[in-house]
């Protein structure tokens, strides 16, 4: 028996009035505006402008929130609320597939930039440490419902979950492993992570977004080994798993081949290493004093 434990609200909804607030939603907005001051703030930085940013993040937000409904029907048909034809759409109560989200949003959000005329690329690394922002900020959401929680643990900040939330099988348990927050903290490790990376060395765009996806399969990965939500399996392990594994592979790899083993657009060699953003400079010679008047 746990003597501490983390609470669990018993509640995802605040009601002011008439107004039914749904905690899970809130926490997406909370995500998705700190994703879209990250991104403008180093966009700017890199000479771009809001208007872009803004632009961008109301069009893939969409696909994105649609692109991850999506994928958690196809891949959870069976958890769709009844009746089905509305459960599809009940995203208030949870149920988001952040592969599908991620992939929708991204697309629709590098046609918008396409559009516009600027380099996608450039884009992509510019929103990564947004985008692992937005998705650690967005697992409270899961806190709110009480769901998405790990294995049984007696364990000082083991999440205490009630009755009727409890996965089938685990009643008699009390408290599980948290992972809304190992993913939280992982996630903000990751932002800081990228962001001292991109400061310090000379990435070709989209090399920073390979790290961000090969950083987030990896803790995703570890972190479906003690989930114990309803899903399918394979092999022995859960479909995210093989799908982080699968993604990990080609994001590590495209990251590889294109800063390192891929030419450059100037004729860069193959041998080309990650270089450090200060590089030395020759000292400029004095320029020679000639008074005015002298010229002719």
């Amino acid at each position: 028996m746990s003597l501490a434990s983390i609470p669990s609200p018993h509640t995802g909804t605040l009601d002011l009035g008439p107004l039914t607030i749904h905690m899970y939603g809130l926490t997406l907005l909370v995500a998705i505006a700190a994703c879209i001051l990250l991104t403008g703030y180093r966009w700017t930085r890199r000479g771009g402008d809001w208007d872009l940013i803004l632009k961008v993040a109301v069009w893939g937000v969409a696909a994105g929130i649609v692109g991850a409904r999506i994928y958690h029907d196809i891949t959870s048909w069976n958890e769709v609320s009844s009746p089905k034809w509305k459960g599809v759409f009940a995203v208030w109560q949870g149920g988001l597939g952040v592969w599908g989200g991620i992939l929708l949003g991204c697309l629709v959000g590098a046609y918008v930039a396409h559009r516009e005329g600027v380099s996608v690329l450039a884009l992509m690394d510019a929103v990564a440490p947004g985008l692992l922002l937005a998705q650690g900020i967005g697992r409270w959401g899961n806190w709110w419902n009480q769901e998405l929680y790990g294995k049984p643990t007696s364990l000082p900040w083991g999440l205490k979950i009630d009755p009727e939330h409890r996965v089938s099988g685990y009643e008699s348990f009390t408290t599980f492993h948290p992972t809304f927050l190992y993913e939280f903290v992982y996630d903000l490790v990751g932002v800081g992570i990228l962001l001292l990376l991109d400061r310090r060395f000379r990435f070709k765009p989209p090399a920073l977004f390979a790290l961000y996806v090969s950083y987030y399969t990896a803790g995703r990965f570890l972190e479906e080994l003690i989930r114990i939500d309803p899903a399918h399996h394979f092999a022995g392990l859960r479909l995210n798993a093989w799908v982080s594994i699968v993604v990990f592979v080609v994001s590590t790899s495209f990251f590889v081949w294109w800063q390192f083993l891929r030419d450059g657009d100037e004729g860069e060699p193959r041998q080309r290493r990650m270089r450090f953003r200060r590089e030395r400079r020759e000292p400029e010679k004095p320029a020679m004093a000639i008074p005015r008047g002298r010229v002719r």
